[in-house]
């Protein structure tokens, strides 16, 4: 694969160095220093994958966008920008760029993301061209599986430990918060491993009778065995979800099964052979119920040699904007409506929220507010009350400030701000805050170095160039 990269900015020290790294690992790629010389170029040939500044002279980033994609809504596109802001990295998404590049970046970084970029164009072009030839293989679990998404880098932890383990035949014991998405992650274990052409069987241990567990995991002897979990998935994956609850007879038995690939059904008194891989999961503390004697800890090594941890959805908030999106256009697909569209605000005030419910607390809000929203686009106003009057870290920061503002942190004051500026009516608080905030950063730094720009701008982690147009345009010359 050779793809062809066009770079696009108009600051020609970035050019510069993409045009040396792209040479440098053997891509293919071309040079712009406007988005209107890229539109023209566009009506002779197509590239793989764009990558943009997304504050330019003329047209910009986001325009650019959705001018290509008129033409073909398949190229990648990459944005850079030094406003590395949630509303600017929100607006990226919303327009359908593939990665969002906050300056400074590393270029071997870059060029990683160009590579996956390119990678992304090739699968689907090889779609489409299945579609049109009418040879889609048919989709059968690919609905929760896609609902793994995410770019944060805990995720990516998660997607890594995904590809590497799902390949062996090991135990895994899969750690996260109720509504974290534990289920999809073992169905992705299953579906990209060996066992993927057998069944998937999951229980939940909290939506079972204690008493009916033993029944419904190893089967009872005198009724139809082919009906317990463990037949069922004989071949294939066992999930059982909420472990931590499973009857401490339930546990011996499956330790067992783990062991020998034996169990024994209830009344049987000769064990059986199943070739089942177990994937486990909990939200609680498994050691903490080892110490209180109600989880066999000869279990829990067993269960613990693979160990998937699933990030809560207030620690990778920067993936809300996609999910949102994701679960809008499911919840309209269900309902055989036009998706629709979070604006920024709702968008910026829901990275914000705690999600004690995560993925599927975020998931069935999108599912009420496609059934409820008459518009297209969901204002701040349409989300049900208890979001609105949710206690985010936003409103517990507020009061200790005005109760003792000598102590404040700077955030602390930060969010006093901009807890007045919102309350006196007043909207783009981003375009007087940001300027302010790099002013004063600048002004600091130069002060601190005896105006030694080279020196200034390794501190605040900017490239000389930046820095020196950072002072043009905020008038610190």
């Amino acid at each position: 694969m050779n793809p062809m990269i066009w770079v696009i900015d108009d600051d020609a020290s970035i050019r510069f160095v993409f045009d040396k790294a792209l040479d440098a690992n053997s891509i293919t790629h071309r040079l712009f220093e406007n988005g209107e010389a890229a539109l023209e170029a566009i009506k002779h040939e197509t590239p793989d994958v764009i990558v943009s500044d997304i504050r330019m002279p003329g047209i910009d980033g986001l325009e650019l966008i959705k001018a290509v994609h008129e033409i073909d809504e398949n190229i990648p596109f990459i944005i850079m920008t030094a406003h590395s802001d949630l509303t600017a990295a929100i607006d990226a998404y919303e327009e359908g760029s593939f990665e969002y590049l906050p300056k400074p970046f590393d270029i071997e970084q870059a060029i990683s993301v160009i590579r996956r970029a390119a990678v992304h164009r090739v699968n689907m072009l090889q779609m489409l061209n299945q579609k049109a030839k009418n040879e889609v293989a048919p989709v059968t679990e690919q609905t929760e599986e896609a609902e793994i998404i995410g770019k944060s880098p805990a995720m990516q932890e998660v997607f890594k430990f995904i590809g590497r383990v799902s390949k062996t035949d090991l135990p895994v014991l899969i750690h996260g918060e109720v509504g974290t998405g534990r289920g999809q992650v073992a169905k992705a274990l299953h579906n990209h491993g060996e066992r993927k052409g057998f069944k998937f069987v999951s229980l939940n241990m909290t939506s079972i009778p204690q008493e009916m567990v033993k029944y419904e995991l190893f089967g009872d002897i005198s009724k139809d065995l082919s009906q317990s979990a463990i037949m069922k998935a004989d071949g294939g994956t066992l999930f059982i979800n909420e472990i931590s609850d499973m009857p401490m007879d339930c546990q011996n038995r499956l330790l067992q099964l783990i062991q020998k690939q034996e169990y024994s059904p209830i009344g049987s008194t000769e064990p059986m052979h199943a070739n089942v891989r177990i994937i486990a999961s909990t939200s609680h503390n498994l050691e903490e119920k080892i110490n209180n004697g109600t989880f066999n800890s000869d279990l829990y090594y067993r269960l613990n040699i693979i160990n998937i941890n699933i990030p809560p959805l207030r620690d990778r908030n920067n993936d809300i904007p996609m999910l949102a999106k994701h679960f809008l256009a499911q919840s309209a697909a269900d309902s055989h409506t036009e998706p629709k569209k979070l604006t920024s605000e709702v968008l910026v005030f829901l990275c914000r929220l705690p999600w004690p419910g995560n993925v599927r607390q975020l998931k069935n809000l999108c599912k009420y507010l496609t059934i409820m929203v008459t518009g297209r686009d969901i204002q701040l106003v349409d989300l049900p009350s208890e979001f609105l009057h949710s206690n985010t870290p936003q409103n517990k920061a507020v009061s200790p400030v005005a109760a003792n503002k000598e102590n404040a942190s700077w955030q602390d004051l930060l969010r006093t701000w901009v807890d007045g500026k919102l309350k006196s009516g007043e909207h783009d608080i981003l375009a007087e805050a940001v300027p302010e905030f790099e002013k004063v950063m600048l002004e600091a730094t130069l002060t601190f170095t005896g105006n030694h720009k080279q020196e200034s701008a390794k501190l605040l982690g900017w490239g000389r160039n930046t820095l020196t147009r950072k002072i043009k345009e905020l008038n610190l010359n």
